[in-house]
């Protein structure tokens, strides 16, 4: 694969991925969306087709990797080049970026609605109230349709499910999806993958929403604390490294597992 190769179809495909997956949780999250409320077999279910669409788009072109902790653990396992490792991650961050902005311009309307509805401002503490616990807020109202938090913080924890939930991605990848170059998902590869992503959603997203993509979450919370949204709140940026940390180790892991168990 060229570098414009790797360039153009990881930008796009990872775009796609997040616009769909982004968009399912603004469609069940927002007020005014003809899904509100629709819930988190709706999200898990969202998130295994926009996998789908991404990797039948982007397949041909990069391989379809979409994510650091598949790359990371496709160079570990020997199918993809270390040299080409940065362009790989850089052009998925650069596309979950606009995949993200691309959610933004979609529901414009609904976020609009969402973050000035007085319902939703009582429930946000008060900023006399944060200045007096020197507090920033750590989570808007909106941030979980661009990243993931826990429900229980536990540092411990919640790294560990992200570990663990990428460790089952990454090898189901490795073992079921490559395609014939071993250097990305295959036709049926990227099927199999797709419904990987729904039972990880059902099975091990409740503790953390399970990012199990650190540009997934990253790039999304970098375009929340930029965008101009009203009463929008904090990023959590306290949270932040472990959807990035946990998955690159899950990524390592399985690469080495896999060399291990499967060669």
């Amino acid at each position: 694969m060229s570098s414009s190769d790797i360039f153009i179809g990881e930008t796009i495909g990872t775009a796609v991925l997040i616009l769909l997956g982004g968009g399912v949780c603004a469609a069940v999250t927002l007020k005014r969306s003809k899904a509100l409320n629709a819930g988190w077999l709706a999200i898990t279910f969202g998130w295994g087709f926009a996998v789908l669409t991404a990797a039948y788009l982007a397949g041909g072109v990069s391989g379809a990797h979409l994510n650091p902790a598949v790359t990371i653990g496709l160079a570990i396992e020997g199918g993809t080049k270390w040299s080409d490792v940065p362009l790989y991650l850089g052009s998925q961050l650069l596309g979950a970026m606009i995949g993200a902005v691309l959610v933004w311009i979609t529901y414009y309307g609904q976020f609009q609605a969402h973050l000035t509805d007085p319902e939703i401002l009582a429930q946000q503490p008060a900023e006399e109230a944060l200045v007096d616990q020197k507090a920033a807020p750590a989570a808007g109202p909106v941030l979980g349709i661009f990243s993931t938090g826990p429900e229980i913080r536990n540092v411990a924890q919640n790294l560990a499910t992200e570990i663990i939930a990428t460790v089952v991605l990454v090898l189901a990848i490795l073992t079921q999806g490559l395609n014939d170059n071993g250097n990305g998902l295959g036709v049926l590869g990227a099927l199999v993958t797709s419904f990987v992503v729904v039972g990880i959603g059902l099975s091990l997203g409740g503790p953390t929403g399970y990012a199990i993509n650190p540009v997934r979450d990253l790039g999304p919370r970098v375009v929340h604390a930029l965008l101009p949204l009203p009463n929008k709140g904090g990023s959590d940026w306290g949270y932040a490294w472990i959807p990035m940390v946990g998955p690159l180790i899950g990524g390592a892991v399985a690469g080495g597992l896999y060399n291990l168990a499967f060669k």
